[in-house]
């Protein structure tokens, strides 16, 4: 190499290299200072674009489990409404059990009361969770979590927990309970003259020792077979309530071997029957004082479970006249042939009428000498074909006579049982909604166990590319402090060098 005054080459790359290790120095310290590796996209443009992803999809996660916390937060909230519904549900049940017995001797209209106050306060907790019928809730709920890098989004970062509908919807109405009753509904005598038996001033009173009432009672049996009964109910000298009529009607309805038929007041204070196979009952009295007397002479009356069909005048079939009845109940038809061999009295009509109908549930019944009708609990028709001469039953020309079944009120228990049912549907429904929301509960939890993993794997993944190696750094910083003193140490070597050319030019 020449020597030159010119330019000193050595100096220059001391220099260079002294540039390169300040460089290297001021780089490590910069690392160790922020702890990171990449502190610029110079320091790696590649592993900072995928640190920066990993970055985005934490802070998304970390807001996600934020979400399902609140929304697991909301779910326990409807959860604890959901549960207090299914208690009152619960005392609701015993309220209906209560009244749907036909020994029961209290007052229906004061379950009543306290039932209709628990289907209020169902409507009112089911608003308060906002999962009554069109709440906020009632609705198809997402939480967004996130996490997913799918073309479908929607399904790889939300959660749903479905409660649309009136299916999920728990206030009365929407669990079919805002119509339900508890109370009595048993069927009275037409003419019934006492206004309120529940009145204790109202007595069933006789000056003398005589005077009854006496009460024709048809009712089927348990085989299905119609049996007529007679019970008399003796007046007392001095008087009595009419709770204590009643239980004395019902001694005696007991005592005369029919069971599943009793008497009660109800709650408008006239006197009612119930029972599921009762038809007819036809009271009379004799000798009571006026106006005291719990029925009017001759009145009758079908048990309200027990429709009809208006009673037909009865004809004595002849010889050679025939007349065919059809009974149709449950898609099933039922036919009577009447001849003159079983309708040459009215009795024997109703006993061919009943054996034609038997299993059916729909019973006949003599209503007085000459009409006969036809009483069920549940729908039916009746065809009655034209006579074959001037015997027959509901008519003389082919007629049909639709009958609708029993209302809600048919009985002192009707509602009561009605309700009863109604309860078993709601507890259901609100089973199924309850379904609904614990596994949403549980599926919110499952997401913030799958978010919180993926935020410590994502964590680790970015810092794998971003964070600095501090043991790796520290050993650079050293390496660069002593390249940086030996650079300068050289360099104070490399400018004294051009002084050699000075000996050159002493000679």
């Amino acid at each position: 190499m020449s020597i030159s005054i010119q330019t000193n080459v050595a100096s220059l790359m001391a220099q260079e290299n002294l540039n390169i290790n300040q460089q290297f120095e001021s780089q490590t310290i910069q690392r160790l200072t922020s702890g990171y590796r990449i502190n610029s996209s110079g320091d790696d443009a590649a592993g900072l674009a995928v640190a920066n992803q990993y970055r985005a999809d934490i802070s998304e996660l970390t807001q996600g489990v934020q979400n399902a916390n609140n929304g697991l937060s909301q779910l326990q909230i409807v959860d604890g409404g959901l549960n207090n519904i299914s208690q009152m549900l619960d005392r609701m049940k015993t309220l209906a059990a209560e009244s749907a017995s036909g020994t029961f001797t209290g007052d229906r209209g004061t379950l009543n009361t306290e039932y209709q106050q628990l289907i209020t306060e169902i409507t009112r907790q089911s608003s308060n969770i906002n999962l009554n019928a069109g709440g906020s809730y009632n609705a198809n709920l997402n939480v967004y979590i996130g996490g997913g890098r799918t073309s479908n989004l929607a399904g790889s970062t939300q959660i749903n927990v479905d409660l649309s509908g009136s299916a999920n919807a728990v206030d009365a109405t929407s669990l079919g309970l805002n119509s339900t009753s508890v109370i009595g509904g048993g069927s009275e005598f037409a003419s019934n003259t006492v206004t309120n038996l529940s009145n204790p001033n109202v007595v069933f009173n006789q000056t003398a020792s005589s005077g009854s009432v006496s009460f024709a009672i048809d009712y089927a049996d348990a085989s299905g077979a119609v049996q007529n009964k007679t019970v008399t109910v003796n007046a007392s000298v001095g008087g009595e309530t009419g709770a204590q009529f009643v239980s004395d009607l019902n001694s005696a309805i007991t005592g005369a071997g029919i069971s599943g038929i009793a008497a009660q007041i109800g709650t408008d204070g006239q006197l009612q029957f119930t029972g599921g196979g009762l038809l007819q009952v036809a009271a009379t009295d004799t000798g009571l004082v006026s106006g005291s007397e719990p029925v009017t002479t001759g009145t009758s009356l079908l048990n309200g479970g027990n429709y009809q069909t208006a009673p037909g005048a009865w004809v004595t079939f002849a010889t050679g006249e025939t007349q065919n009845i059809t009974v149709t109940s449950g898609g099933t038809n039922y036919v009577a042939a009447l001849t003159h061999t079983n309708g040459d009295t009215i009795a024997h009509t109703v006993t061919a009428l009943n054996s034609a109908l038997s299993g059916s549930g729909i019973y006949a019944v003599a209503t007085d000498s000459s009409h006969i009708a036809l009483q069920g609990a549940k729908s039916f028709t009746v065809a009655d074909a034209a006579a074959s001469g001037g015997g027959s039953v509901f008519g003389t020309a082919a007629s049909a006579v639709a009958v609708t079944a029993p209302t809600n009120s048919a009985t002192s228990t009707g509602n009561a049982l009605n309700a009863v049912t109604a309860i078993d549907a709601a507890v259901r429904a609100l089973g199924l909604v309850q379904g609904k929301v614990g596994a949403g509960e549980n599926q919110l939890q499952y997401g913030i166990q799958l978010a919180q993993s993926q935020i410590a794997s994502f964590s680790g993944a970015q810092s794998s590319i971003r964070d600095a190696d501090v043991a790796a750094e520290a050993a650079n910083l050293s390496k660069a402090q002593v390249l940086a003193q030996s650079s300068v140490a050289a360099l104070v070597q490399a400018n004294a060098m051009p002084q050699a050319v000075l000996a050159l030019l002493k000679g």
